[in-house]
């Protein structure tokens, strides 16, 4: 089926940023997809396409982005006649136009906007939920249901406190279903919340822009999992941490869901896990692309919101259909992370006897 008109539009994020979001009809009826942004952004993340016009959103309006799907992305779709289940021709279709390493011209946020439309409308071709379809993109049979990584604290960029490190997450790796995961982080984010109202007062308990607490004060217990220990050029480093310690270490601005830097940083053996953001890359077959080539070099593979996010929840569908065994999105906190949240536990429940939960395997599910 092919794709018979798109819109896009300036909406607002969490963050009360402009951000994209685009509608794709075909016979089937209507598509929606908006597209999440970053406060702490690598410096190889694809091109985010910002207004600069400091007299509306203070520069950080999308209506060029919007208009470059309007004008030049949706005619070129429409005319090619390719069908929405043939999802890397689309993409490659809206590379080619753009033209440039990082999606300058068009931004990233404007590929991805009508990229994520067209994979909601391939799987409604295929008659198929999406995650479902997401798996059949990415070649996987099985499905598995994440452990949730929840960001209960948040310090550095993403809140106003004095905390170095940006985000301490719980995963509640001993839980025996997803539903059971969220009922123990929920329950842990509660009981912290009182814990840290005694502590530090009733200012500490407000949360930060992925529902975290922002006390001022940390005791760290034992670690399990490291994200961007150090600079995303800092190679020397990540090398010699990755190779002395037992844990996982994830990269997120190293390796920004690029295949290019998920080599580089195979070779240096700098880390053992990919961060995968979809607007880190700007596309979904790029996005797919590249977390197959971390899971057949053995790395794990954790699916992650943006700090800026709509209500939208293809990352939900995603980290299922690619069977990555961890996502990160927030707390169980705002509206905007719950609706991963939610998704996923209704997933697992359509799923029923067919579910299986990450667990003790999170960093590498494919064992299940």
């Amino acid at each position: 089926m092919s794709i018979t008109k798109i819109w896009a539009r300036e909406i607002l994020d969490s963050r009360g940023n402009p951000t994209v979001e685009v509608d794709l009809y075909t016979a089937r009826g209507l598509f929606r997809a908006a597209v999440p942004s970053g406060a702490s952004t690598g410096i190889y993340e694809a091109l985010e396409l910002r207004d600069g016009d400091k007299q509306r959103y203070l520069g950080k309006g999308v209506l060029k982005a919007v208009d470059h799907i309007n004008t030049t992305i949706a005619p070129a779709l429409i005319s090619s006649g390719l069908s929405v289940v043939e999802q890397e021709k689309l993409d490659n279709l809206m590379l080619e136009l753009d033209g440039t390493e990082n999606k300058s011209k068009f931004g990233a946020n404007a590929i991805l906007g009508v990229s994520l439309a067209v994979c909601k409308a391939g799987a409604a071709e295929r008659e198929l939920p999406l995650y479902r379809h997401i798996a059949q993109l990415a070649g996987n049979s099985d499905l598995i249901l994440p452990v949730p990584a929840f960001n209960v604290i948040n310090g550095g960029s993403h809140a106003g406190n004095k905390l170095a490190m940006q985000e301490f997450m719980i995963l509640p790796v001993g839980a025996e279903s997803f539903r059971d995961a969220m009922q123990l982080g929920a329950e842990v984010y509660h009981t912290l919340k009182g814990v840290i109202k005694d502590k530090y007062g009733k200012d500490a308990t407000n949360v930060g822009d992925e529902g975290g607490f922002a006390p001022n004060i940390l005791e760290n217990s034992e670690v399990v999992s490291i994200e961007d220990p150090f600079d995303q050029d800092d190679w020397a480093a990540w090398s010699k941490f990755t190779a002395n310690v037992g844990i996982q270490i994830v990269g997120d601005d190293l390796t920004v869901t690029n295949p290019k830097r998920i080599e580089r940083a195979l070779e240096e053996k700098a880390c053992n896990c990919l961060l995968l953001k979809v607007n880190q890359i700007g596309s979904v077959t790029e996005a797919i692309q590249a977390c197959k080539l971390a899971q057949e070099n053995g790395w794990g593979v954790m699916v992650s919101h943006r700090s800026g996010e709509t209500e939208d929840t293809f990352i939900a569908d995603l980290v299922v259909g690619l069977c990555t065994g961890q996502i990160k999105t927030g707390a169980p906190c705002r509206s905007e992370r719950l609706a991963k949240y939610n998704q996923l536990m209704r997933i697992e429940e359509e799923l029923g006897d067919e579910a299986r939960f990450a667990g003790h395997n999170f960093r590498n599910p494919s064992v299940l």
